[in-house]
């Protein structure tokens, strides 16, 4: 026996995802919808922090002995490379993990964990913790030996168990040193290691930019460095516009120490732009700092550093006011005395802004009412779909 099926329900069941079909169209067609597309995409990057490197090559090393998982066994060198500081310094560093090739005279810039091969490794504040606790942060070899049992140590030794030990826990490698004496450095290390916190960057900026409207005093960034002192230089282009740097007191500034917070003073008027600032200073590099060149090189983190030269960048940005007005603005924007901290340049668009005002509209508002109209129509539609019947069905 065959079961009948209402027409009726059949139509409905088809008329449905029709009108949720338009509706959902209608939707997607809003301006408000279509902005948050085009906004959501990936952070822009941040400015470089810290120190610029040239590697120099292996300096302090011995053997290793890496097994593959498909049983390839391959003898590799371990220990310690050096590194020449761009503007002055030198750095002692170990390679993070066996990915990558450590190619003399290749460039490294100074870089969060975040962006580094230790980024989401959970073993990365042991591995600082190695760092601290061996050669060369550690100069009593004889001390070293005894923590570790190993008998003897040389710096060749000590070099080659520390990075056995480091690439255990940046890779989860099966490496074992060549000389047992490194090799019980490197078990030792492994079963003692503690998890540190990430090191601060040896000089940056917090936030690295922020933006406001013309007129405004904006800010603040804060300066984070090891340095008892650092350099504040606005770039040319911030000069000739009359843009100033100024420190909480409201008073320009030429140098900053760990802390500060920095100010942008854009005069009003200015059309839409940016400027930079750049901070310079002298310091040690934290041990743990991770820098970073191609993906096919090998990150290096700093194990000893002497005196180096590092840099930070900060960035404004002004764009013009109405437009902060209705997008907001990153950062944080602090009114100068006197002046409107939603002014707007141009006496055209005050003009302008002043009438939408008075008459209780927008800039969105054409927009808003043409969407309306499209909603009303469509739903017009959509009742009419739910609504009507063939006369056929009745019968």
């Amino acid at each position: 026996m065959s079961i009948a099926v209402p027409a009726c329900s059949v139509s409905v069941g088809v008329r449905r995802p029709l009108a949720v079909a338009l509706l959902a169209a209608a939707l997607t067609a809003a301006p408000g919808t279509a902005r948050a597309a085009h906004t959501d995409g990936p952070a822009p990057a941040r400015p470089p922090e810290g120190v610029s490197a040239v590697l120099d090559g292996l300096r302090t090393y011995g053997q290793a002995v890496l097994r593959g998982s498909d049983g390839a066994v391959r003898h590799i060198p371990a220990g310690l490379y050096e590194m020449r500081v761009e503007g002055g310094g030198t750095l002692q560093t170990y390679g993070v993990g066996l990915a990558g090739f450590a190619q003399p005279q290749e460039r490294y810039t100074e870089t969060a964990w975040s962006g580094s091969p230790l980024d989401g490794n959970g073993q990365a504040g042991r591995i600082r913790w190695v760092l601290e606790h061996s050669y060369p942060q550690l100069n009593d070899l004889a001390g070293l030996a005894e923590a570790a049992g190993a008998g003897a140590l040389t710096a060749d030794s000590a070099a080659a168990g520390t990075q056995v030990a480091i690439w255990r826990l940046a890779d989860g490698a099966t490496v074992e040193a060549a000389d047992p004496a490194a090799e019980k450095l490197a078990d030792y290390l492994q079963r003692a290691a503690l998890r540190l916190p990430e090191p601060p960057a040896s000089l940056g900026l917090h936030p690295a930019e922020v933006s406001g409207p013309a007129g405004t005093r904006i800010g603040p960034v804060t300066v984070r460095t090891r340095a008892q002192h650092v350099t504040v230089t606005p770039d040319a282009e911030a000069v000739r516009m009359g843009v100033r740097v100024l420190g909480a007191d409201g008073m320009p500034v030429t140098t900053a120490v760990n802390g500060t917070r920095l100010y942008f003073e854009v005069p009003a008027g200015t059309a839409d732009g940016s400027a930079t600032v750049t901070l310079q200073g002298a310091t040690r590099v934290p041990v743990g700092r991770v820098l970073t060149s191609g993906a096919r090189s090998q990150a290096q983190i700093v194990a000893g550093s002497s005196d180096s030269a590092t840099t930070a960048t900060g960035r404004v940005v002004w764009p013009a006011a109405a437009r902060l007005a209705a997008h907001g603005a990153p950062g944080a924007v602090i009114g100068v005395p006197g002046a409107a901290t939603g002014a707007v340049t141009g006496e055209d668009d005050g003009e302008a802004d002043d009438r939408l005002a008075a008459s209780g509209s927008s800039a969105a508002t054409p927009v808003i009412a043409a969407l309306a109209v499209g909603l009303v129509v469509l739903g017009g539609m959509v009742v009419l779909l739910l609504r009507k019947r063939p006369l056929e069905e009745e019968e």
